[in-house]
């Protein structure tokens, strides 16, 4: 699977908004509080990652999948981490 200039620059776009995320995951881990976050815009960017998901298996686009899965993940991580810390056991 040689990396062709799409995908380069598909890869470098994946990773630039993959990692936007991981500050809101440590910030929510560090603080212990989700409460500032929007559940519904979470939910919903979640249901469109899975869409970019699903399009990115259709068309065979490795760098789609693999920054959407993993953009995916981070974005279930802070939904349960405000779930977790909302709602303390």
């Amino acid at each position: 699977m040689a990396l062709d200039l799409v995908n380069v620059l598909g890869l470098c776009a994946g990773t630039l908004t993959t990692i936007s995320f991981v500050p809101q995951v440590m910030k929510t881990w560090r603080t212990r509080s989700g409460a500032d976050l929007s559940t519904g815009m979470f939910a919903l960017f979640s249901v469109g990652l899975v869409l970019w998901l699903i399009y990115g298996v259709v068309i065979d686009s490795w760098p789609i999948v693999l920054a959407n899965g993993v953009t995916l993940a981070l974005t279930v991580l802070v939904l349960i981490l405000k779930y977790k810390f909302t709602n303390p056991r």
